[in-house]
């Protein structure tokens, strides 16, 4: 049995979580539940579940909130309670499912605590990836990725060395823009970006994939989760979704991990790890696909993988500023201050303007994220984005 804090349980990674502690009652027990203001799923969740403590983000409903669940579950709130719920002493596992910068500190809390982390959250390994492995290290705990393509990188990979790795290849479904002619760029509406061919996910992250962003950033992911320099790390597009990620070895050889796109099935072998636990939710039928299709990434289309790139090689504050300015530019494009193309932009110009820190403090790392919010702000209004 393993007792599991979910930092993010009602977006789409932690309500797949509570599915698949449901499919495995015997193996898997929620013993806190973290949200940001949605009270209501909370109060839903808990009592399902039965946690020992919860957080909320607001102060007011976190205290409605324990008025409501009574004396059995501690009801905690704001950034404070996220760390208390990730240093929950009988905790065994911290999955932290959730978007921006707020899972950082809980992440390390929980790492200095002894905790095993899941990684959901891609904040956190590409603005302080150096930092986070660097402590997993001291404190003797497990760094377990939740995204499907760096779940199956581990699988492939099953403890063989680094040196016997060519590359590592992130497959990307290539969004629903690979076909796209890029003069249409400029007139892609917010609602077509948001139809993703083969996943359900959140707003910001399904731009990203409509973007490439998001797989820039896995590359910055894999080169700390797996410490390898960003240089073996690429990206193949796989329109079918089926091969999760590819490992090609120094002789050869190639291993992939495969089944039909669903989230259950990396969060279920991060939280079951180093067991596979019986499953009937993921089932592929191979004869029904038919086929499975590759092709290379079109940088000139797709220049998020380049800036992801160079972020990666500069190293020290220059991944936070990638992360940080994307997340304004995606914001301004879902709110109609900027075009799709300008995403890019902001990103590509604000990296432009900043000179990195190498090897930052975490306060260094976060002085930057902030700079980097402030002059991708600024680059949208120029762009003619408004306020």
């Amino acid at each position: 049995m393993k007792n599991v804090v979910l930092l993010g349980s009602t977006g789409s990674i932690g309500t797949s979580t509570l599915k698949v502690a449901e499919d495995l009652p015997d193996r898997i027990r929620l013993i806190g539940l973290a949200a940001g203001n949605n009270a209501e799923l909370l109060l839903e969740q808990a009592r399902r579940h039965q946690p020992q403590a919860v957080c909320l983000g607001d102060p007011a409903k976190a205290a409605e909130l324990a008025r409501a669940l009574g004396p059995a579950c501690d009801v905690y709130s704001g950034a404070e309670g996220l760390i208390r719920l990730a240093t929950l002493p009988a905790a065994d596992i911290v999955l932290v499912a959730i978007v921006g910068t707020a899972g950082l500190q809980p992440a390390l809390a929980a790492i200095r605590a002894g905790k095993d982390l899941a990684v959901a959250s891609k904040e956190i390994l590409v603005m302080a990836g150096e930092i986070v492995m660097r402590e997993a290290r001291r404190h003797g705990v497990r760094v377990l990725a939740v995204d499907s393509e760096h779940s199956a990188i581990f699988q492939c990979l099953d403890g063989r060395p680094v040196s016997s790795v060519r590359k590592l290849w992130l497959t990307a479904s290539g969004g629903p823009f690979r076909t796209t002619p890029r003069e249409e760029f400029p007139r892609i509406t917010v609602e077509r970006a948001l139809q993703h061919p083969s996943w359900v996910m959140g707003r910001k992250i399904t731009i990203d994939s409509a973007t490439l962003f998001n797989k820039g950033l896995e590359m910055i992911e894999a080169r700390w989760l797996f410490d390898i320099e960003i240089g073996r790390v690429d990206v193949l597009i796989h329109p079918q979704s089926v091969i999760h990620s590819m490992v090609e070895f120094v002789d050869g050889s190639w291993l992939a991990q495969l089944s039909t796109p669903d989230m259950c099935l990396p969060i279920q072998y991060a939280l079951t790890y180093p067991e596979r636990a019986p499953s009937q939710r993921v089932q592929t039928d191979f004869a029904r696909i038919a086929s499975l299709t590759f092709e290379a990434p079109d940088l000139e289309r797709f220049p998020a993988l380049e800036l992801a790139r160079r972020a990666g090689e500069t190293g020290g504050t220059m991944p936070a500023v990638l992360n940080a300015a994307n997340e304004i530019a995606v914001e301004a494009f879902l709110s109609g201050r900027i075009n799709f193309p300008q995403i890019t932009e902001t990103v590509r110009r604000t990296m432009a303007a900043h000179t990195a820190t190498a090897h930052p403090s975490l306060e260094e790392i976060l002085r930057a994220d902030a700079w980097a919010r402030e002059a991708a702000r600024r680059i949208v209004k120029e762009l003619g984005g408004g306020p």
